[in-house]
């Protein structure tokens, strides 16, 4: 996973093409909680590629189908194709059944997809969404592509800035408004320690109605440092 440290930027001996070289890495800070009728999901939007930042806004919630979606650390490229399959092969899975496909289902195609490739793809997933049959739930499938049920999740290089922090405020039985101001501050947390996090944070409320989407930036994203 890229790390986008400025200092970097002032080493004399680095090759000024030297981007062009290295992966295109989402980061990143990805985040998500259930809630009693749902999840929120959240993440952050910069995109790096070695030591520069090639998107500031990208879009790492990405839809699997209309009450599942991911969040996406690693490689773009490997997350994006990922993703891509997965919710091609839940459409179809769908249309066999005549009905709806589960957040484990989900949880589970993609594990099996991560599992195979593990030698060659760099790619931490979330899968949060909502189903008739356990409600909202979250599933951490994390590089090498075990897959597990938490009720609360952290990913990307930003969640190691934040596990003291999750593990202060979290709690269980939170409503959905606590989760989004839970999640939103986290994420600014992390956003803030981590260099290769940054941008605005993406959220989405998940649940029996479809996805809720949300966007914080300027002065709506939580500050934890004074500006002189």
């Amino acid at each position: 996973m890229d790390f986008a440290f400025d200092i970097g930027l002032h080493n004399n001996n680095m090759n000024s093409t030297d981007w062009m070289d290295s992966e295109v890495s989402t980061g990143t800070s990805i985040m998500a909680v259930e809630f009693d009728g749902g999840v929120v999901i959240g993440a952050d939007s910069r995109t790096t590629t070695g030591a520069y930042i090639a998107n500031r806004v990208s879009d790492k919630l990405t839809r699997v189908t209309d009450h599942i979606y991911c969040c996406r650390s690693g490689s773009a490229a490997d997350t994006q194709a990922v993703s891509d399959a997965v919710a091609y092969r839940l459409d179809m899975l769908s249309m066999s059944l005549d009905e709806p496909v589960t957040v484990r289902t989900a949880a589970n195609d993609f594990k099996q997809i991560c599992y195979s490739y593990r030698e060659s793809l760099s790619a931490g997933i979330i899968v949060g969404g909502w189903d008739r049959k356990l409600g909202g739930q979250v599933y951490s499938i994390p590089l090498g592509g075990m897959v597990s049920r938490e009720p609360c999740c952290i990913g990307g290089s930003g969640s190691g800035f934040i596990y003291g922090f999750t593990d202060a405020n979290y709690r269980k039985g939170m409503t959905q408004n606590e989760c989004v101001e839970f999640v939103s501050k986290a994420l600014a947390h992390a956003m803030w320690r981590d260099c290769s996090s940054g941008g605005i944070i993406r959220l989405g409320i998940i649940t029996e109605k479809g996805i809720e989407r949300r966007t914080l930036i300027g002065d709506d994203v939580p500050k934890y440092y004074k500006v002189e």
